[in-house]
């Protein structure tokens, strides 16, 4: 067993585009015909700053409202956000099945750590359990009232999933996130794509390598 192998022994998945899928652009294309008045919409009204509230924890209720005061003709469509919002959440991303998959069939403790609002959380969650099946704890942001990269999450991450920081490697598709990861010790994986991924997994000997065709 090389050195690498034996310094990584645990696998936290960030969930949004990179277990899955994320695109509101996906839920509001088919209720926005035209191009232009869609970028508006996703630019200037449910905007990146306006969703991560939910993430922080604030109820849609609440920001919902907020929204709606401010953009009034637009009432419906950001309704529509809270009604269907596991809509905007694709399938999986290419490959990752097969991999946590893997991973689980090698005895990998599997945990998940995901900037996400609790109340979108329990439907998705729900859709998508057998996928989930495998994983030992899952710490959603919105539930705990934390977010990436904030240190208090991973700090809470690490407790709750009884892992040490330096056994464990960390996956995310922002850049930041990872950082915040490295910071308090873990090792950090940029998320690209499945093989990528699958690279490294097999350099830490995590998975075996694919055998050539």
């Amino acid at each position: 067993m090389t050195e690498a192998v034996a310094e990584v022994a645990a696998v936290i998945f960030d969930v949004g585009n990179v277990l899955y899928h994320w695109n509101p652009r996906i839920l509001y294309e088919r209720l926005i015909p035209d191009d232009q008045a869609l970028d508006a919409f996703l630019r200037d009204v449910v905007t990146a700053d306006w969703h991560f509230q939910h993430d922080a924890g604030r109820p849609f209720a609440q920001t919902s409202a907020e929204l709606i005061a401010r953009h009034p003709g637009h009432a419906d469509l950001i309704r529509l956000w809270g009604e269907r919002f596991i809509d905007s959440v694709t399938p999986a991303v290419d490959g990752m099945a097969r991999i946590v998959a893997e991973l689980h069939e090698a005895s990998v403790p599997l945990f998940a750590l995901t900037n996400f609002s609790a109340e979108f959380w329990v439907p998705f969650h729900a859709r998508e359990a057998a996928f989930f099946a495998p994983f030992r704890d899952i710490v959603v942001s919105g539930a705990e009232g934390l977010v990436k990269p904030d240190a208090a999450i991973y700090r809470l991450a690490l407790e709750r999933f009884e892992v040490a920081a330096k056994a464990t490697l960390f996956i995310d598709d922002r850049e930041e996130n990872v950082a915040g990861a490295r910071a308090m010790g873990m090792r950090g994986h940029h998320f690209r794509d499945a093989g990528t991924l699958r690279k490294e997994l097999t350099t830490l000997g995590l998975l075996p390598p694919i055998p050539a065709p």
